[in-house]
C-alpha cells in the first residue's frame, strides 16, 4: 500500500473496520520497557523512548522524563500551533509571508525553490507543510516570526498542558544542544502526550488534525528510522530531527504515529544521542530507531 496518498479518513476506515490483531506470543506482548534498555547498551550513547497507546492510555519507554534534544522535531508540534491558531481565529493560512534571500539557511528546499521562481512572499499553509514534510530551516523561522519566536511557542504549549518542552532558539542555532543544556529540549513523554493531544484529542479541529497526519504520512525523511520497524500494513507519519557538529555528540530523532488494524493509535517518540561525533548520520544509528518501531508494534 502506497501510504503516501493515505488521507485521515482513510485512516478511521482501516482501523475501524479491520478485525483486531491476533495475539502476540507472550516474549512480544510483555512490556518493552527493559528491551529498550537492552537496545540502548548494544547501540551505545543514551536512547530515550515513549509508546503511548491511544486506545489503552498505557505509557511504556525508557528515559521517559529525561531531556533530550528536539532538533527539528519541535517543527510537528509546530506546525500544529499553526493549525489551532487558525482554527482559533488568530491568523489565516490563506495570509502571505514575504522573505528575501536574506532570511534564507543552508537547508531551506522549499522556500529556496519558491524564490528561485520569482516568488517574494508564501502562504502560512506552504509553510507549515514546507517545515513538516521537507523540515524546511527557512520555513520553520518564518512561522516562529508569526506567532512571537521561540518563547511563543513555548507560551502556546504551556497553555495546552506540556511543562516540559521548551524552545529558546531559532534554526540552525537551536540544534546545538551540548550535555546538560537544557535548551530547545523536551522529554519522550512530554513529546509523546502534546503529539497525541495534537492528532487524536481535541486541541484541532478535525480538518487540521486530517491536515497534520496527511503530511506526517507525505514525510519521508523518516523512512529509515521509527517507521522502518513498523508492519508495512500499519498507515504511518513521523517528524525527523538530526544534528551533527563538533561541539556535540550526534543527535538521530523521531516523531511517529501509527494506525495499528483494529485499534487507535500509537504515538512513538524516540531520541537518541549516540556519544559520537560525526560528519553524516549512519544508516546504523537510524536503524536503533527502526528497532524501537518493532518494540512499539509488538507491545
Amino acid at each position: 500500500m502506497d501510504t503516501s496518498a493515505i488521507t485521515r479518513r482513510d485512516l478511521f476506515t482501516l482501523t475501524a473496520g479491520a478485525l483486531l490483531a491476533p495475539a502476540l506470543p507472550r516474549a512480544q506482548a510483555g512490556d518493552p520497557a527493559r528491551a529498550i534498555q537492552a537496545l540502548e547498551s548494544r547501540a551505545g550513547g543514551r536512547l530515550g523512548v515513549c509508546i503511548l497507546d491511544t486506545t489503552t492510555k498505557r505509557i511504556t519507554g525508557h528515559r521517559l522524563d529525561e531531556r533530550f534534544a528536539m532538533c527539528s522535531t519541535f517543527k510537528l508540534p509546530l506546525a500544529a500551533v499553526i493549525l489551532r491558531e487558525a482554527d482559533q481565529g488568530r491568523l489565516k493560512l490563506t495570509d502571505v509571508v514575504s522573505y528575501s534571500e536574506k532570511d534564507l539557511l543552508s537547508y531551506a528546499p522549499v522556500t529556496s525553490a519558491h524564490l528561485k521562481a520569482g516568488g517574494t512572499a508564501i502562504a502560512i499553509s506552504a509553510l507549515a507543510e514546507a517545515a513538516q514534510v521537507t523540515s524546511d530551516n527557512t520555513a520553520a523561522n518564518l512561522l516562529l516570526s508569526r506567532i512571537g519566536g521561540p518563547s511563543g511557542f513555548t507560551a502556546r504549549l504551556r497553555e495546552m498542558g506540556d511543562q516540559h518542552t521548551r524552545l529558546d532558539r531559532t534554526e540552525p542555532m537551536l540544534n546545538l544542544v551540548v550535555a546538560g543544556d537544557e535548551r530547545d529540549t523536551t522529554t519522550p513523554r512530554a513529546m509523546a502526550q502534546t503529539v497525541a493531544a495534537f492528532l487524536t484529542g481535541d486541541l484541532l479541529s478535525r480538518a487540521s488534525r486530517d491536515t497534520l497526519i496527511d503530511w506526517m504520512v507525505k514525510t519521508r525523511t523518516g523512512d529509515k528510522r521509527i517507521r522502518a520497524g513498523l508492519p508495512k500494513d500499519w498507515p504511518a507519519g513521523d517528524k525527523t530531527g538530526t544534528a551533527n557538529a563538533d561541539a556535540m555528540t550526534d543527535k538521530i530523532n523521531d516523531i511517529a504515529i501509527a494506525f495499528p488494524p483494529g485499534r487507535g493509535a500509537l504515538v512513538i517518540t524516540a531520541y537518541y544521542d549516540s556519544n559520537r561525533r560525526s560528519k553524516e548520520i549512519s544508516d546504523a544509528d537510524q536503524a536503533v530507531l527502526a528497532d524501537v518501531g518493532r518494540l512499539a508494534a509488538a507491545w
